[in-house]
């Protein structure tokens, strides 16, 4: 056991001068990639605006204060880090912060947030930024399977290695089959994800979360001089019309005879998040305890079969519990990546969860999945709908490309 995680939900619960705490926890809206408000916006310039509003939402807090920025991205532009580098400087964080970007496919920015957790809990910074940026507008299907690789890795002997470029549709079918996930449990489960979804957006339930961005936008990309200066406030990928019997038109994506369809599968989408932590002694000596929202309370990654990777929830949350000396009932509110409608319903059957717990407003079939940011946007998610319910322990969990599962466990304050 990690001497910085204290076991049982009794002591994790108790405050302590070393706990790592989040002083803000904010996403951009989430919109639909070539479609949506921010198709032509930069994945750094949604970095920079979702930067940008943790100053904003912090001003007693000096930017020179902040040691270290850690963002995930699976598909960046000009290197990543450069951009992103460039980005966080252009909005007012001092050279004297360092940065880097995480790349864990699908947890990238979840693992980003515990990085910097994680050099909070060993000393070796104070204060820190976690998220993760994603325009699947601009790069994917350009580098999500790569085009020039090893030929042995291509021809390798081991099926695990060859495996691992694997599409993610056919990952899915397999879960699908081999765990006895049929296409109605799928459109039930991707309609329930709208419907959550939109009674939230209706609600106002996302205000707390989401930053605007004001960006460019080209109605028709064939003509530039069209332009235009848009705010972008709201997710705009949630259907609140959609029903089963729509869901069930829709013709398999990746297989003629698959379950998985653009339906019932997560979106394509672009985003951006970000997270202020940093150590409670920390925030009572610059003042800040008044603050704070929640703290980290420990992360455990595990890897499984790269073609059935889908289910990597159903094996990190177990880990986690495990690791944290909490039961399944302890937890309030599970956050659980929809990567795709088959592994979401399988995970939460072979844990056995409430339904009703497991992403009360909705999830990525709904919302959409801007894959290096979606663990921050499910982060800022969560937060807000723990103090809502009056619930104190949550887990943000996703399944991750090339086969592994991530889950961390956060409390409310």
């Amino acid at each position: 056991m990690s001497g910085f995680i204290q076991k049982g939900a009794k002591n994790i619960l108790q405050k302590n001068p070393n706990d790592v705490v989040f002083l803000s926890v904010l996403r951009t809206p989430v919109t639909r990639a070539k479609k949506g408000g921010l198709k032509d916006a930069y994945d750094h310039e949604m970095l920079a605006a979702v930067l940008k509003a943790t100053l904003d939402k912090n001003p007693n807090l000096d930017p020179a204060k902040i040691q270290d920025v850690h963002i995930g991205t699976v598909l960046a532009e000009l290197g990543g880090s450069k951009a992103g580098r460039m980005a966080m400087n252009h909005v007012g964080y001092p050279s004297t912060t360092s940065f880097q970007t995480v790349n864990r496919a699908c947890s990238s920015s979840l693992s980003a947030i515990t990085g910097i957790a994680q050099s909070i809990a060993v000393g070796a910074i104070d204060v820190g930024v976690g998220g993760g940026m994603e325009s699947m507008t601009r790069n994917y299907g350009s580098r999500a399977i790569p085009t020039v690789l090893w030929p042995e890795l291509k021809e390798s002997p081991v099926k695990d290695a060859r495996d691992c470029i694997m599409s993610m549709g056919i990952t899915s079918e397999n879960v699908a089959e081999r765990y006895n996930v049929s296409r109605a449990d799928q459109d039930e489960f991707a309609m329930r994800s709208h419907y959550k979804a939109a009674k939230a957006q209706q609600e106002g339930l996302f205000d707390k979360e989401i930053i605007p961005v004001t960006t460019r936008f080209r109605p028709d990309p064939e003509v530039p001089e069209n332009e235009e200066t848009i705010t972008v406030t709201k997710d705009d990928g949630i259907r609140p019309t959609t029903t089963v019997e729509k869901l069930g038109t829709m013709k398999p994506a990746f297989k003629p005879d698959g379950r998985s369809t653009a339906g019932n599968s997560s979106q394509v989408s672009d985003g951006a998040s970000a997270a202020l932590m940093m150590r409670r002694s920390t925030a009572q000596a610059l003042g800040l305890s008044g603050s704070i929202i929640g703290k980290w309370a420990g992360t455990q990654v595990v890897g499984c079969k790269p073609d059935e990777m889908g289910i990597g929830p159903a094996l990190a949350i177990p880990k986690l519990l495990d690791y944290t000396g909490l039961s399944k009932e302890e937890i309030g509110i599970w956050e659980i990546n929809e990567a795709f409608a088959s592994q979401s319903i399988h995970c939460i059957r072979e844990l056995g969860l409430d339904m009703d717990k497991v992403n009360p407003k909705g999830g990525a079939i709904a919302l959409g999945h801007p894959l290096g940011a979606t663990g921050g946007r499910q982060l800022a998610t969560l937060m807000p709908e723990l103090e809502r319910q009056g619930k104190e322990l949550g887990v943000v969990s996703l399944c991750v490309g090339t086969g592994m599962g991530m889950a961390s466990l956060f409390v409310r304050e």
